[in-house]
């Protein structure tokens, strides 16, 4: 007998490459029992360099790269590796097989063969679609992820901002078409609701920036309530929570075009743009008699995206950095 366990002492180390979804990217799960978040990430884009931490797009919760493995992931590398040490085994087996034949006319022989058995089942699964994409506008990073906004994997930076300018450039590319249309009336409905559009994204941005940042303030369970289509009222709440002065920040002229612009929207929202006496005496604006109906030129939202860009970059340098939302932050 002349069989050895040589292959599977031998087997010291299992490589498991994972498998990917049809765009390249691997699942995630965040480890952080608050959140567990599932996201994806596409290697090979992002940051360069070895033991580089990763962050839970959701809650910012930093770890290292290897406990983010989701639980499918673990079940596939755990049935890949038993099927490689089955496999190691079942050749170090082969090598004790024998055939010694009878000899003489009353002998006995003796064999022995290993016969084939079942292989231990490989754990298959896919990787969860979902809804928003994005390329890391700071290290490029590809990922994806449920909702919209998050912190990108690898270098930590939130993506509010990136975001804001993508609806942006959506309320711009409503306006080109717009201005395409024969119908006046679907012209002045899409102009209209362009403006609501960019106020929304404006709202949506100012929301998530103090969400990510809601530990920093006051009184954290206050700050969901924040709401941006009014920008003095944003301002005032800002300043009682986290102790900035947001409107301080922002040049005079562009905090009067803007705060207009979002209250004649406000106006188109809930008055179907009849102006009254109260949105006389909050703006000051006498462009359109009482009664009548106000009239939104595109070139006035078209300036609205850039000053509404530039809000939501003063809105950034005023407001504290994000902290991970379930413990202390460790970027």
């Amino acid at each position: 007998m002349s069989g050895s366990f040589r292959n599977l002492q031998n087997l010291k180390r299992v490589n498991v490459t994972l498998p990917t979804d049809e765009n390249g990217l691997l699942g995630r799960e965040c480890p952080a029992e608050a959140c567990l978040g599932y996201f994806k990430v596409k290697s090979g884009t992002g940051l360069k360099g070895t033991d580089l931490d990763c962050h839970c797009p959701y809650c910012g919760h930093t770890a290292s790269q290897d406990h983010f493995y989701t639980e499918d992931q673990l079940k596939y590398a755990r049935s890949v590796a038993i099927q490689q040490v089955q496999q190691a085994l079942r050749a170090d087996l082969k090598t004790f097989e024998f055939d010694h034949p009878a000899k003489g006319s009353f002998g006995i022989g003796i064999s022995l063969t290993l016969k084939d058995s079942p292989r231990w089942p490989l754990h298959r699964y896919r990787e969860n679609r979902l809804e928003t994409h994005v390329t890391c506008s700071g290290c490029t990073l590809e990922y994806a992820v449920y909702g919209v906004f998050a912190f990108c994997p690898d270098c930590g930076v939130h993506n509010s901002l990136q975001i804001l300018d993508r609806n942006l450039d959506l309320v711009r590319r409503q306006l080109v078409l717009a201005s395409s249309l024969a119908d006046d009336d679907m012209r002045i409905h899409l102009i209209e609701d362009a403006l609501e559009n960019c106020v929304s994204a404006f709202d949506g941005f100012g929301r998530e920036s103090c969400r990510v940042r809601a530990r920093a303030s006051r009184a954290p369970d206050k700050v969901n309530a924040i709401s941006f289509q009014n920008l003095q009222t944003a301002s005032e709440r800002l300043r009682s929570l986290f102790d900035v002065d947001f409107k301080g920040a922002v040049d005079t002229q562009l905090w009067r075009r803007s705060r207009l612009a979002f209250m004649r929207r406000h106006l188109i929202a809930h008055r179907s743009g009849v102006v009254d006496d109260k949105y006389v005496s909050e703006t000051q604006d006498h462009t359109f008699a009482l009664g009548r109906r106000l009239r939104i030129d595109p070139a006035d939202i078209l300036a609205l995206t850039s000053d509404v860009q530039n809000l939501g970059e003063q809105l950034l340098s005023v407001l504290p950095a994000p902290l991970a939302l379930n413990g202390p932050n460790d970027r």
